[in-house]
């Protein structure tokens, strides 16, 4: 089971099988800047870090924020989004 998404303000975070999938960032203005988004090893390939960027994504969008990432993965995964490129800073 998923847990839903957690804001602790510097870093957003997503419970799956007990285990926790993180993105840490820092607020820029208008701007949410991803520094680090990990998944923990046994959760790697099961597609945890991208449900994690899906709904920290749908946060921010709803907040009216673009996000700059830092992360190689962010920066992948939001290239990659149809839904969610246009966040992109």
């Amino acid at each position: 089971m998923t847990s839903a998404l957690k804001d602790t303000g510097t870093r957003f975070e997503m419970v799956e099988q007990g285990l926790t999938s993180f993105a840490d960032y820092r607020r820029a203005g208008d701007r949410i800047v991803i520094d680090h988004v990990e998944s923990p090893p046994a959760l790697r390939g099961t597609g945890a870090s991208g449900r994690l960027m899906e709904a920290l994504s749908a946060d921010i969008q709803a907040r009216g924020l673009k996000i700059t990432p830092v992360c190689s993965y962010a920066a992948a995964w939001l290239k990659r989004s149809e839904a969610y490129r246009s966040l992109l800073d």
